[in-house]
């Protein structure tokens, strides 16, 4: 579980985020959304440790990170997948995914993970992680580096720029059985609907904060209404 305690980020003397205050809790996907410049990719720096608060506390299966490096956030078992996957030039498909395991890497565990996100391993092991790959099949990729992790809290930021159709049709399929098949945490940045879709919960973010967050059904319908981004914070 993942907690976010009174958190304020002020920069350049605008208050980006303000008085977050936020749980979320293990093994469900929570999507967030909200108007563009609402916060919600700097919300995910913070917790992933690539922002710092101005105020507030972040806390992590109890522990209190929000003094924590990236690393030592990766160490506790937080992953983040930005907009678009980071390209390697001279790295291929087995090296990258062979630094995501934290223990010995083997040929066997790779091709599982690589399959499991629907790429066959003999035609991907030895592409280079660059110009080779689509948007689409860099996004696989770096799913099944989080696969690989085991990380405990996956984030993704809007992980549907950038690729076609086919391609995001099959990562719905991957997002909907990720948190099952890793028991952990995802948390997905989105405006697209067939993402909001998959969630268990919703957070509503507009001006720096939280303007709904509750379960799909109650919170779903409200999207669909004009006057959502006017209402009045809630928690439900």
């Amino acid at each position: 579980m993942i907690e976010l305690k009174n958190i304020t980020l002020i920069k350049n003397d605008k208050k980006i985020l303000n008085n977050i205050n936020l749980q979320i809790d293990d093994n469900l996907t929570t999507i967030i959304t909200g108007p563009n410049g609402s916060g919600k990719s700097t919300l995910m720096k913070l917790i992933m440790g690539i922002e710092q608060p101005t105020s507030g506390e972040i806390i992590f299966n109890g522990q209190n990170i929000t003094n924590y490096s990236i690393s030592e956030r990766a160490n506790l078992g937080i992953s983040f997948a930005m907009q678009q996957p980071v390209k390697f030039k001279g790295i291929t498909v087995k090296d990258l995914l062979k630094l995501s395991l934290r223990e010995n890497a083997s040929n066997e565990k790779i091709c599982d993970a690589l399959s499991s996100v629907g790429l066959c391993p003999k035609n991907y092991l030895d592409r280079e992680v660059g110009s080779s790959l689509s948007g689409g099949e860099l996004k696989r990729v770096e799913i099944a580096s989080v696969i690989l992790r085991k990380s405990n809290l996956v984030i993704f930021d809007e992980p549907e720029a950038g690729i076609d159709i086919w391609s995001f049709n099959r990562l719905i399929n991957l997002f909907n059985d990720l948190n099952k098949r890793l028991g952990c945490s995802v948390v997905i940045v989105s405006h697209q609907e067939k993402i909001i879709n998959i969630a268990d919960k919703i957070l509503v973010l507009n001006a720096g904060q939280v303007e709904e967050y509750g379960d799909k059904e109650v919170v779903l319908p409200l999207l669909n209404k004009t006057n959502v981004t006017q209402k009045k914070c809630k928690r439900r």
